[in-house]
């Protein structure tokens, strides 16, 4: 029986072991229609498992889920025939060309031959893969690859769509390419559940997120309200010389504490107080003899969000034995 909550995906105490590993411990989630919701968290933190479940691709040990107002384990096949999957890895076929891939998925949903070709080239077209169309899968670049796949998961449109891991591995400008591909999606009403472990990716994307550490959820709102909840802004820094870095990254550890190695090389940030204290830190980089290049207070970053829930960077979390699940 269907549940309209207005709600997309809502589930309660969600639990999944694997052997003596508990992979999820009790996730609860509320995803409303028409969302971008982002799932957050390290490598092994347990995202996978859970979107897995949800997708009726895994069934919980414990807890419960509806998605689109059915629930995963009494109607399984009614919810499969609604959401689609993306995972970590490119789920189309390397012999065959991009068009050839997308027809024949279009065939197997049940659209005629004529549909499905002009459903393939629409989507090609609209996923810039247009020229690309009648070359073999296996000579696509990573990002084609994953733009492919994500087209894939859309020739009959779904209500919901799981992209796990979206851009994993993938270099900047295809990144860019899949996060345009995801915001256009939301902009045309689909619900989307977005696993990753990339910060600056949820921030971007997300409307609200799920912190996921250990199985559990353990934070939960919009990137703002995530932001917020560190208490204090934060001063970012970047040097003229890397090299650098350790030596300043010390003298900002003693004068504000909490530390965080930005992805660019030459780039600290740490939380502050105010502006005072800010300026008291760089004028003591400078009495160092270490040249700055910019500096800058505003809000933490959602790396640092996660630096102040759990105590660590989000890449130094231990693994949870989720890739059993993968």
């Amino acid at each position: 029986m269907t549940v309209d909550t207005g709600l997309a995906v809502e589930a309660t105490g969600l639990v999944k072991t694997f052997g003596a590993t508990r992979a999820v411990d009790g996730v609860d989630l509320a995803v409303r229609r028409g969302s971008v919701y982002g799932v957050l968290g390290p490598n092994g933190a347990g995202k996978t498992t859970t979107i897995r479940m949800l997708a009726t691709l895994l069934r919980p040990d414990t807890g419960s889920a509806r998605v689109l107002g059915h629930d995963v384990v009494r109607e399984a096949d009614t919810v499969r025939g609604l959401v689609s999957l993306t995972g970590q890895l490119a789920s189309v076929d390397e012999e065959l060309t991009g068009r050839e891939n997308l027809v024949l998925l279009g065939r197997l949903l049940g659209l005629t031959r004529a549909a499905a070709r002009a459903r393939a080239a629409e989507l090609l077209d609209a996923f810039g893969l247009a020229e690309a169309s009648g070359r073999l899968v296996k000579g696509y670049s990573g990002g084609m690859r994953r733009r492919l796949d994500i087209a894939a998961s859309i020739v009959v449109t779904p209500e919901l769509m799981f992209l796990d891991e979206p851009t994993t591995g993938l270099d900047p400008r295809s990144r860019s390419q899949v996060w345009d591909i995801v915001r256009a999606l939301a902009a045309a009403g689909a619900t989307i559940l977005l696993c990753t472990q990339y910060l600056d990716e949820a921030d971007r994307l997300a409307d609200g997120i799920a912190v996921i550490d250990h199985g559990r959820v353990i934070a939960e709102g919009t990137p703002a309200q995530l932001k917020a909840s560190v208490g204090s802004a934060a001063l970012h820094v970047r040097l003229l010389d890397p090299d650098r870095r350790p030596e300043a990254e010390r003298l900002l550890a003693r004068a504000l504490g909490g530390v965080h190695r930005e992805p660019d090389a030459a780039a600290l940030s740490a939380p502050c107080a105010d502006a005072e204290q800010a300026a008291d830190a760089v004028a003591g980089l400078a009495r160092a003899g270490i040249p700055v290049a910019g500096f800058a207070l505003g809000q933490p970053s959602l790396d640092e969000v996660f630096l102040a829930l759990t105590g660590r960077p989000a890449e130094a979390a231990p693994g949870t034995g989720e890739e059993t699940a993968t």
